[in-house]
């Protein structure tokens, strides 16, 4: 019982971190089947990667499966755009 129940909560604690992902930055090349289904917009970033990660994890919120980026603009805090795709 005491193996059955250390594996569930193994099999749990590792599928947490996929749950969180943000989606996925795409290219015009990859979007296969996947079709525009609105735009989002973030602020505050401190890098690209950083305002890259933050437009995924809006994506994602937004029910999105990828998203590609349209724009990008600032000094200290960043902020852009980005096309999802659902």
């Amino acid at each position: 019982m005491k193996k059955l129940l250390y594996f569930s909560a193994v099999v749990t604690l590792a599928t947490l971190p996929f749950a969180t992902m943000a989606a996925d930055q795409l290219s015009k090349d990859n979007l296969g089947q996947l079709r525009p289904a609105g735009t989002v917009s973030v602020s505050g970033a401190a890098n690209l990667d950083d305002l890259q990660a933050k437009l995924g994890e809006k994506a994602k919120e937004e029910g999105a499966k990828g998203f590609i980026v349209n724009s990008a603009s600032g000094d200290e805090r960043m902020f852009g755009t980005a096309t999802i795709y659902k």
